[in-house]
């Protein structure tokens, strides 16, 4: 093992223990050690579990439509897109289980589940979508006789689950009665969005393996993976543009959520994602001589993931910035000057959020863990393959 890989293995396992020392330290406190409030009860760790969620359906679509359609050169690059997506799948898990507060609880969703709610059943999806990733994995590396007629099989599961679990993790937001969710192109709009910040990273990967020695990867199918993400980054703007017209238009229910979108306290990630995450890297990545050169294409993925993660945060902190609440002057702020006041003045009209430092040691923490066992999986599994 070389001196840089120790390195990366302290830094990563440092990272990993302080992210278990500060949730150790919220379990021990509570939620009110984080940002999170009577007025935005999801933060920081629910806008990475979409993040996230979106990350692992983005690269098992890849994988598994080389399969399914037969694009022989996709084949090549799908074991590390199974890896990366069933890293990110447990990682979008954690990020539910530690905002949950009361984990020693969750095994209430299996005595009493509500089968009404999207919650539960996008439980059951994620749940069905790691079992599926776990199953890919092992028939890819296996070399019993068959293993790769099982894998075909198994593509033809994987490919419609990955779809439906970032669906139905958009119908969560899709079917509340919120501005800026209650709408039927959530769904759509998170399926896109997923296909080019998965596909992002699974470059960003190819590209760190590529470097690493691990696995070899042509630069000629590092191109063609980058045209292809310039598609799914021009079908994603063309739904966001949908949504920001039928929000815009004279007379529509959304302008006011637009204008917080465009102008108020969500605008910088709103315009990080539209200028940095869409607009940029397709100009970048439109161009053929562009995809040739991979200094480019890791800047425009990259981008494109920082994209996303922006999309996610204005998209969840949006809705909670005026409160949908009938009957009433507001919510009760939780904070110590509200509670110090009197009369009306603890009622807050606006929500209010700012993650902690035990929000952001924990979400990096579960972030290095995810690091780390993408290079200890990348490591056994694909030590000497080449694409």
């Amino acid at each position: 093992m070389s001196s840089k890989l120790k390195a990366t293995y302290g830094v990563l396992g440092a990272l990993v223990v302080a992210g278990v020392a500060a949730w150790i330290y919220q379990l021990a406190n509570g939620l009110g050690v984080t940002g999170m409030n009577n007025g935005v009860s999801w933060g920081l760790y629910i806008t990475c579990f979409m993040f996230f969620v979106g990350l692992s359906a983005g690269g098992l679509i890849v994988a598994s439509s080389a399969s399914v359609f037969h694009i022989a050169e996709y084949k090549k690059v799908a074991l590390p897109a199974v890896i990366c997506s069933t890293v990110c799948i447990c990682l979008a898990g954690m990020f539910v289980l530690i905002d949950m507060g009361g984990i020693q609880r969750v095994w209430r969703i299996v005595t009493g589940p509500n089968l009404t709610s999207p919650l539960l059943w996008d439980v059951c999806v994620i749940m069905c979508y790691l079992i599926i990733n776990i199953v890919y994995l092992v028939f890819m590396c296996s070399k019993k006789p068959g293993a790769a007629d099982k894998v075909a099989i198994v593509s033809r599961f994987a490919l419609p689950v990955a779809i439906l679990v970032h669906s139905v993790t958009a119908w969560i937001f899709g079917l509340q009665m919120a501005k800026d969710w209650y709408s039927a192109i959530m769904a759509p709009i998170f399926v896109a969005s997923a296909m080019d910040s998965g596909l992002a990273l699974l470059l960003l990967a190819l590209m760190g393996l590529n470097k690493s020695g691990l696995f070899k990867v042509e630069n000629k199918l590092i191109s063609s993976l980058a045209g292809l993400l310039a598609v799914c980054i021009a079908v994603d703007a063309f739904f966001i543009g949908c949504e920001c017209l039928t929000m815009a238009y004279p007379g529509a229910k959304g302008a006011e959520a637009l204008a917080v979108m465009a102008g108020g306290v969500t605008a910088p990630f709103f315009w990080i994602e539209v200028i940095g995450g869409l607009i940029i890297p397709f100009c970048l990545m439109v161009f053929a001589k562009n995809r040739a050169n991979m200094k480019l294409v890791g800047l425009a993925s990259v981008l494109v993931v920082v994209g996303v993660f922006c999309k996610r945060v204005w998209l969840l902190f949006t809705s909670f910035y005026e409160f949908n609440v009938a009957g009433a002057p507001g919510v009760i702020s939780g904070s110590s000057a509200a509670r110090g006041a009197s009369g009306m003045d603890v009622w807050a009209l606006l929500g209010t959020y700012a993650p902690t430092w035990v929000e952001i040691v924990v979400a990096l923490g579960v972030v290095a863990l995810g690091v780390l066992a993408f290079i200890v999986l990348s490591r056994k599994l694909l030590t000497g393959r080449r694409a």
